[in-house]
Order: structure tokens, then sequence, then C-alpha cells
């Protein structure tokens, strides 16, 4: 059985991450959206609303489940069975950062764990959850870069 983890604070999720999710699912038998939980962070939204947004999201996907983790995604990864950490890309600097930490987990998994990476679709490849955190924060029309279960 293929299992793939999506590791990500997802504060909240967006139409990017979605479309990593979408694309994904044909690919791997299981796939695993993991909100990662760091207590040295300040996030907008508390872990139970983020896993609620993402829930509803993905609800008619019958091979995806949601998640929370907290220390390394490695650890993670090994306890849940998965053997790849799914990636999505939205330019080169993302590229750059990923790399590293894609060798990093493959060296403490001691080889049993491979990073995918999918390239974000061109006309999504700008949204962040940063960007959208500060429109939420300005009154700004965030609903055109989330799904439609991410509505407060």
């Amino acid at each position: 059985m293929k299992v793939a983890v999506f590791p990500g604070s997802f504060d909240p999720i967006t139409l990017g991450h979605l479309d990593i999710i979408e694309r994904a699912v044909p690919l791997f038998d299981k796939l695993i959206i993991a909100i990662g939980q760091n207590s040295q962070k300040k996030y907008m939204f508390p872990l139970e609303k983020k896993m609620e947004f993402i829930k509803k999201s993905v609800a008619h996907f019958p091979n995806v489940e949601v998640d929370s983790f907290e220390g390394l995604t490695v650890d993670y990864c090994m306890k849940v069975g998965a053997q790849f950490i799914l990636r999505g890309l939205r330019n080169p600097a993302d590229f750059e950062f990923e790399k590293a930490i894609a060798h990093t987990n493959r060296t403490l998994a001691k080889r049993k764990l491979e990073t995918v990476f999918l390239l974000t679709s061109s006309g999504k490849s700008f949204i962040s959850s940063s960007i959208v955190r500060e429109i939420i924060s300005n009154g700004g029309e965030y609903e055109l870069f989330v799904p439609d279960a991410v509505r407060i």
C-alpha cells in the first residue's frame, strides 16, 4: 500500500494546497493531510478549525485522511507507515528550501522515505497561507484563494 503524508500548517488550507491534494489522490492508496503543530509558532486558526476546513474540503476523496502531529515529520511518517512525503512547489525558492528538507528526512528515515514534489498549477502558484492570512487580517476578499469550506 502506497501511503503519503502531506505535512503543513495549513493555516488556512488554500486553493494551492487543494490543487496538490487533488492531483496526488490518484497517485497513492492513502494520502494523509497532516497538520504539524509547533508550540513556538503563532497560528491564526486553532487546530480544530484547521482540521474542520480540511475535512470539509477533501470529504469527496475516500482515500484522504486528516490528522495532526507534533515533532518531526519523519517520525510521524514512520508512525503511520508512510513511504512518501508529498510537497507542493510554487517557485524555485520553494524547491531549494524543500530539497534540503527532503534530503534530511531521507537520511533520518534511513532511506525508507521519499519526498514527491508536485508543481502547483500556474494559476494557483502565487497563493500562500501567509498571503491569505494577511488578506483576512485586513478585511480583504480572501474567499478568492481558499476552498469553500474556509469561510469565517
